[in-house]
């Protein structure tokens, strides 16, 4: 089978692969049709590596799939050949004590596609996962929509961290996909005062199509004035979706005494600082987020029954063959890009 093959710092190259197969009656053959770009498989293609995990050329990245599929293991029952179905990506052991406490996102054994040492991506024409790992879509939805259950689950669960009630007012730094998909599960919860800032004026003007309250471009103006000024109690919750040390700091400052600071990002450096005197002083509480978990099929149920549309999220498509045009132009915020979708 053809795989697009990470081969060194932003070189990419289609290769021949031996195909999968299933060698656990839990297995599941999948086609794949749709697979996102997301901003982890930029880190691996810009830096070679995300956070501590280095990438050993060649490598296989991508993780936010939808397929078909094809061959099922004798104990499988959630999935048949012929289902359309939506991947999560992590692969949990289920048996150690995180699993067992209902972490499995967190699970000590944990794999996940496309990232380095742990298992290759779904920028292949098959993969195998685990039934564990695969949910049937009705008819009625799309295979892109079935993809970005994996990104939109991520802001579901953040959201859900964040205990957020409808009357809070909340802010979201950063605006690319997973900023996008936090204030989509926002707006489901019943969110209605959403602050977003970002570098990108294009993404800027789109997070106001999709309903912020209010937009502001750090770059351009004092955010932190402009929030304050309309907000003089500040924010109940913050959403840091960039991973920028500048975010961090804005998000201090625009929270109110008692806030919550919801760290979603992964950042391009190993350390970030917060300024304690302000965190003490208001008491701000800091929550990190790892994904998600049972956050997929509660997803496609929203985007299924038309509570959360992501059709302003899809901004581009590529062919398979063409994907490394499609990684220099998320790598490079070219033309506007929020959600790339590449097709086999």
């Amino acid at each position: 089978m053809k795989a697009m093959m990470l081969t060194g710092i932003k070189q990419m190259k289609m290769m021949e692969v031996p195909d999968p197969f299933i060698e656990k009656d839990t297995d599941v053959l999948i086609k794949m049709s749709v697979t996102g770009i997301c901003g982890s498989d930029i880190h691996c293609y810009v830096y070679g590596k995300i956070g501590d995990q280095v990438v050993k050329y060649p490598f296989i990245v991508g993780h936010e799939g939808a397929g078909v599929v094809q061959k099922a293991g004798s104990a499988v029952t959630r999935v048949k050949p012929g289902n359309r179905i939506a991947i999560d990506p992590a692969i949990s052991c289920f048996d150690c004590d995180q699993c067992k406490t209902g972490r499995h996102h967190t699970c000590r054994n944990l794999r996940f596609l496309g990232c380095p040492d742990q298992a290759k991506g779904c920028l292949s024409e098959y993969i195998i996962m685990p039934e564990t790992s695969c949910f049937p879509i009705n008819d009625s939805m799309t295979m892109d929509q079935a993809a970005i259950s994996e990104p939109l689950a991520i802001g579901v669960y953040a959201v859900k961290q964040s205990i957020l009630t409808g009357e809070a007012k909340i802010g979201i730094l950063g605006f690319g996909p997973i900023g996008m998909s936090v204030m989509l599960a926002a707006f489901a919860q019943g969110s209605q005062k959403i602050y977003v800032t970002d570098k990108i004026n294009e993404r800027l003007a789109l997070a106001k199509k999709s309903g912020a309250f209010w937009v502001g471009n750090p770059d351009n103006e004092d955010i932190v004035k402009s929030i304050c000024g309309s907000e003089p109690l500040q924010l109940d919750f913050v959403f840091e979706c960039c991973g920028q040390q500048d975010a961090i700091d804005n998000a201090i400052d625009i929270l109110k005494p008692g806030g919550k600071l919801m760290i979603i990002g992964i950042p391009e450096k190993d350390r970030l600082s917060f300024s304690i005197n302000k965190m003490r002083y208001k008491e701000i509480t800091i929550i990190n987020t790892r994904r998600q978990v049972n956050c997929v099929q509660p997803s496609l149920n929203m985007m299924e029954k038309g509570i959360i549309d992501i059709k302003n999220m899809l901004t581009h498509r590529f062919s398979f063959e063409d994907t490394q045009k499609a990684f220099e132009l998320v790598s490079e915020y070219k033309d506007g890009v929020m959600k790339v979708m590449i097709d086999f």
